[in-house]
């Protein structure tokens, strides 16, 4: 029975290069000479540091283009609001990884109510779309992309 799985996933090793440019380009540029600016990856959260909250959502733009030439979806980004403390101010950007329950559940809602002869099963962070046709199967994915969904997602292991 040809199935395939419905993922969200980032390459993390290239998360951390595109940090790695980003850090190169603010040490580099004249605009943030002497502000202490940087960005610091821990996992799948990367803080971002600086002066002013201006430049911060210049270190935010910069991290957005790396990322996006490193082949990172931007859609998995979630950032959170800056914290400013006197002469510091600090962002949080974590990076989704995994399809959570709440729209695992919702992307199965989709795929029964468009009447696909077709079963779906969450299977911890993804989603096993599983039916007798091929045909069938490529339905769904073509429903999925047209979905407004906050994360991005990848199509994996599809089996004959």
């Amino acid at each position: 029975m040809p199935s395939f799985d419905v993922v969200s996933e980032f390459d993390a090793h290239e998360a951390s290069n595109a940090v790695d440019q980003a850090n190169r380009e603010v040490g580099t540029r004249f605009d943030f000479k002497g502000t202490g600016s940087e960005y610091e990856l821990d996992g799948q959260i990367i803080n971002l540091k600086s002066q002013t909250e201006f430049q911060l959502q210049q270190m935010l733009d910069i991290l957005r283009q790396r990322l996006a030439k490193r082949g990172i979806d931007v859609a998995c980004m979630k950032v959170d609001p800056p914290q400013i403390s006197g002469n510091e101010a600090r962002q949080q950007v974590t990076l989704r990884k995994g399809i959570d329950t709440p729209l695992a559940r919702e992307l199965v809602k989709k795929i029964k109510a468009s009447k696909i002869k077709v079963q779906a099963a969450i299977q911890g962070e993804k989603l096993r779309v599983s039916g007798k046709k091929r045909d069938d199967l490529q339905a769904v994915i073509r429903l999925l992309k047209e979905a407004e969904v906050e994360l991005p997602l990848q199509y994996d292991n599809f089996r004959d």
